[in-house]
C-alpha cells in the first residue's frame, strides 16, 4: 500500500487580542445540532435586495405645433405672438425667410409686421382672414404644413378676440364722453330754463322745456335690462301732458306692461304723437298687440303720410333717428310704413312682452 502523505496543519488565526477580527478572515461556521446527535455547520443566510425595476421615462417632446401653440397662449398680444411664432417657424424648418403680414388700421390692405431671416426662394402664404397673413420662403414646407394648419384658425380666433375687446372698450369711452357731454349741455340748457322761469313774466312752454331735459337726462341715464317694464297707458298720458293741448283726438287701447323703461317709452311715444300731429293728423289711435314671441305698439294717424315734404318728420321734438337707438337699446325697433287709406302708421317692436 502507498504510504499516505501527511497534509500540513492550517495556519492559526491570530487573534489581535482587542476583540476585534482580523481582516480577511472567513467567518466562523457556527455548528446546528441534528437530530440524532449529529452537528451541521451552516452560514447564517443573507438578505438579498433585487435591482430596482422602476425606470424614469422623460417627458416626450412636444411637437412644432404645440410649441406654436405654446407661443401663441402666452404671448401678450397677437402681434407679440406672431413675432415668435415667425422665428420658431423659421428654425424649425429649411426655411430661407418667415414673415407675418398684418391688415393695415383701415383695413385695406397689408403691411410687413415681423420677419424672420433672409434669402429668395419660393413664397408660400397662409391666410389668416381678419389677421392677415403667414408668409414662409424656402423648400421646408412640408414637415411645417400641418403645423401651421393647426395654428392658423387659433390665430385668427384670438385676432378677432383682441379686436372685439378693444372696440368694447373704444365704445365705452366714447360713450362715457358723449354722456359727460350730455349731461353738461343739459346743465346749462336747465340754467338758462330756471333763469327765464324765474322771471316776472315768464316765456310760455318753459315748464314743458324743463320737464323735457329733466326726462331727456333721466332715460341716458336709465340702463337697458330684461327687468325694464312699462306701462303703457302711464306712459302715454304722460307724453300727452307733455305735449299739452293738441289739435287731435287721441285714443288709445292699451293695458298690457311693455319690455322697456317708462322714461324711453314715454319720449317716444311723445314724439310719435308730435310726428303725427305735426303732420296734420285730426285721429291717432295708439293700441298693442301681439305676434308670436314680439309685441307691437302701433301708433296710426289720418295725416299727410310719408310723403310730404312737410310731413310726418316735421315735428320740432325728439329725432326719429334717436327714437330708433332709444328702442334698439332694449332689443327693439322702430318702423314707419304708410296707411292704404292714408295717414302713417308708426311700429315699435319689441320682445318679451307679456
Amino acid at each position: 500500500m502507498a504510504a499516505l502523505t501527511e497534509l500540513p496543519a492550517a495556519p492559526a488565526r491570530i487573534d489581535p487580542g482587542d476583540g476585534t477580527r482580523r481582516r480577511g478572515a472567513r467567518q466562523r461556521r457556527r455548528p446546528v445540532p441534528e437530530p440524532g446527535g449529529r452537528q451541521l455547520s451552516a452560514v447564517a443566510p443573507t438578505r438579498r435586495v433585487p435591482p430596482s425595476t422602476r425606470v424614469r421615462s422623460l417627458p416626450p417632446t412636444p411637437s412644432l405645433a404645440e410649441r406654436l401653440i405654446v407661443e401663441l397662449a402666452t404671448a401678450s398680444e397677437v402681434p407679440a405672438a406672431m413675432t415668435r411664432l415667425v422665428t420658431a417657424l423659421r428654425r424649425a424648418g429649411r426655411l430661407e425667410r418667415a414673415e407675418w403680414w398684418a391688415p393695415t388700421d383701415d383695413g385695406r390692405s397689408l403691411r410687413l409686421a415681423a420677419a424672420d431671416g433672409s434669402g429668395p426662394g419660393h413664397r408660400t402664404a397662409f391666410p389668416l382672414g381678419p389677421a392677415g397673413a403667414l408668409v414662409l420662403v424656402g423648400d421646408g414646407l412640408a414637415e411645417l404644413a400641418p403645423a401651421v394648419t393647426r395654428v392658423v384658425p387659433l390665430v385668427r380666433r384670438r385676432w378677432t378676440e383682441e379686436q372685439l375687446a378693444r372696440q368694447v372698450t373704444r365704445l365705452a369711452r366714447e360713450n362715457e364722453a358723449l354722456e359727460d357731454f350730455a349731461a353738461l349741455v343739459a346743465h346749462e340748457l336747465k340754467s338758462t330754463l330756471y333763469a327765464m322761469r324765474g322771471r316776472a313774466d315768464p316765456p310760455r312752454g318753459v315748464e314743458g322745456a324743463i320737464e323735457l331735459v329733466e326726462s331727456i337726462l333721466e332715460v341716458a341715464r336709465s340702463e337697458s335690462g330684461s327687468d325694464s317694464r312699462a306701462s303703457a297707458d302711464d306712459c302715454l298720458s304722460e307724453a300727452l301732458e307733455d305735449l299739452g293741448p293738441i289739435d287731435a283726438e287721441v285714443v288709445a287701447d292699451l293695458g298690457a306692461e311693455v319690455p322697456i323703461s317708462p322714461p324711453a317709452l314715454r319720449l317716444v311715444l311723445r314724439n310719435l304723437v308730435a310726428n303725427a300731429v305735426a303732420a296734420g293728423a285730426h285721429r291717432i289711435r295708439v293700441s298693442m298687440t301681439t305676434a308670436e314671441d314680439r309685441l307691437l305698439l302701433v301708433v296710426d294717424d289720418d295725416g299727410v303720410g310719408l310723403d310730404a315734404a312737410s310731413g310726418y318728420a316735421a315735428g320740432s321734438r325728439l329725432g326719429l333717428s334717436l327714437c330708433r337707438r332709444l328702442v334698439a337699446r332694449f332689443g327693439g325697433a322702430l318702423e314707419l310704413k304708410p296707411r292704404a287709406r292714408g295717414g302713417t302708421r308708426a311700429t315699435v317692436l319689441l320682445t318679451g312682452g307679456e
